[in-house]
């Protein structure tokens, strides 16, 4: 005989937990946050899930198929985070840019999740929701579907990317982060010139710009490179031969 199938509304718990609250699937997500905003991804588990959400940790099974269901979840909520009060102008540039800082600033609100989902891909609405508007922004300029594929996913890569890496520091205990960021004064800033030309020289420099984030000058330099690839496809552009 078949399993038979039981429709996705009646695995959800509809009874209040032991703390008086009903679960849902995004009470369920923000906690995970909390948890791992408190105790890293080291202390998100389902036992510990479940005691914070006072129910049973099997419950939790009701939601997601696992705690790597749960992983994309979280990631979906990031970008969905992202793309709330975000609407495209019919600015291509500028709207890019807007939707890039949203994407790492999400990320980089919850830091502990961003290095668990940055690299994952969820297959979710809202993802494929923020998927379909970088790509429809970079057709509807006149890209050709090549093109579009390439710029999309050099912004996409390079707006996860860079939120993995600044979350990589905040991630950090206080003393560590402050110990990297002292390096560029109490080393960098130390080194002979004579041995060291080119960093004794940018020496100041690089202790004011080092300890910010690069990705807002890395996506405008993206989005630099995007404007130049368009203006050469257009054939206004393109010189034209003698006869």
């Amino acid at each position: 005989m078949a399993k038979q199938v039981v429709p996705e509304g009646a695995r959800r718990r509809r009874r209040p937990t032991r703390q008086g609250t009903v679960l849902s699937e995004r009470l369920i997500v923000e906690t995970a946050l909390r948890m791992l905003r408190e105790h890293g991804s080291a202390g998100l588990s389902a036992r510990r899930l479940g005691a914070a959400l006072g129910a049973d940790p099997s419950t939790l099974y009701r939601y997601f198929d696992g705690m790597d269901g749960l992983t994309l979840a979280i990631g979906e909520e990031l970008i969905g985070r992202a793309l709330d009060g975000w609407a495209a102008t019919g600015r291509w540039r500028a709207d890019l840019r807007a939707l890039g800082l949203r994407i790492h600033g999400a990320y980089l609100a919850h830091p502990q999740a961003a290095l668990l989902t940055a690299g994952r891909v969820t297959g979710r609405p809202r993802e494929i929701a923020a998927d379909e508007a970088v790509l429809g922004i970079l057709r509807t300029v006149g890209f050709p579907d090549p093109e579009a594929v390439l710029i999309y996913h050099a912004f996409i890569d390079q707006s996860l990317a860079f939120a993995a890496l600044d979350a990589g520091s905040l991630a950090l205990t206080e003393a560590s982060r402050i110990s990297d960021e002292q390096q560029w004064e109490s080393t960098y800033a130390r080194l002979p010139a004579e041995e060291y030309p080119h960093i004794a020289a940018t020496a100041p420099l690089l202790a004011a710009r080092m300890t910010h984030s690069a990705y807002p000058v890395a996506l405008d330099m993206l989005l630099s490179s995007a404007e130049a690839r368009l203006q050469a496809l257009r054939p206004e552009a393109r010189p034209v031969r003698a006869p």
